[in-house]
């Protein structure tokens, strides 16, 4: 049976798609966006996060390390041999190999919410399309069981992998960052290029999807994106749905947790009236705008 690496499964999500959903988290992502608000799951291997509040010195952890990394971070393996030990949770492992039953069962368990609400399942990330065989086997399970399925990406996959899925995925929720292609592999760490020419496959195949804009000040609301957004949006045609992303920084403490400085530190939330004008920017472009979701 095909597996895969998650480092979460989030229950009664209403922010990931229509109705109440299940959000899968696929571990692993090529991206390495400055403003991830999941900087857990950009590795393709288990890591370790470490909360010192939690800790109560009990040492533990020092006679199960293998590595003598207690005291020195960068000899870290992420083993997980300090976790298991750990009483109070000071140390956890992020990321785990389960089986496609095994997430079925766990979705299913809340099936009578999605049947009521017009909800399902929704495969993000990390990026689900960078584990496109496991990808793929969930979403056929999906339809084998009639569950309404979305999947969140960034776009960034060959389009074999996007040809595979699409017709499994009722809707795609597709994260557009920057169009500028040199600002883009600044903050993201990759070009552009693959991701709009998978944007428009999308379209010329007339398959569902929303467009997810990540609104971080200074970086993705300025002016020059916004025309750029606005020629791109006219290039597509009418979009159904826009959902723009006020940036926020409460992944301050899983940057710490990882031993990894915060890239945006500082950076401030963009204010309602911000997000208002990006909106009204926009709306002759699609059929409907949402702040947040």
């Amino acid at each position: 049976m095909k597996s895969g690496l998650i480092f979460n499964i989030q229950k009664f999500s209403l922010q990931d798609g229509p109705g109440i959903r299940t959000t899968v988290f696929f571990l692993g992502c090529p991206l390495r966006c400055q403003w991830c608000h999941n900087p857990e799951s950009q590795s393709f291997h288990p890591r370790l996060l470490l909360a010192t509040r939690r800790c109560i010195g009990c040492g533990r952890c020092q006679f199960a390390c293998p590595h003598q990394a207690t005291r020195k971070r960068s000899l870290c393996q992420h083993c997980g041999h300090c976790a298991t030990a750990c009483p109070t949770l000071a140390r956890e492992m992020v990321g785990r190999r389960v089986t496609v039953s095994e997430v079925m069962d766990t979705i299913n368990q809340d099936r009578v919410f999605y049947e009521e609400s017009g909800g399902g399942v929704t495969f993000s990330g990390g990026e689900p399309l960078a584990q496109p065989d496991f990808l793929l086997a969930l979403l056929q399970t999906c339809r084998k069981q009639a569950l309404h399925t979305a999947v969140d990406t960034s776009g960034y996959a060959p389009l074999a992998s996007l040809e595979a899925i699409a017709p499994y995925t009722d809707l795609f929720l597709y994260d557009l960052k920057l169009l500028a292609e040199e600002k883009h592999r600044y903050f993201t760490g990759v070009s552009n290029q693959l991701i709009l020419s998978n944007l428009k496959w999308l379209v010329r195949q007339k398959k569902n999807f929303f467009l997810r804009l990540p609104i971080i000040p200074g970086i993705t609301d300025t002016d020059e994106q916004i025309t750029l957004l606005q020629s791109h949006l006219r290039e597509l045609g009418q979009v159904k749905q826009i959902n723009l992303l006020p940036y926020h920084a409460l992944a301050q403490d899983k940057y710490r947790r990882l031993g990894q400085p915060y890239p945006l530190e500082g950076t401030p939330e963009p204010s309602p009236e911000q997000m208002q004008a990006i909106a009204e920017a926009l709306k002759p472009y699609c059929e409907q705008i949402q702040i947040g979701g």
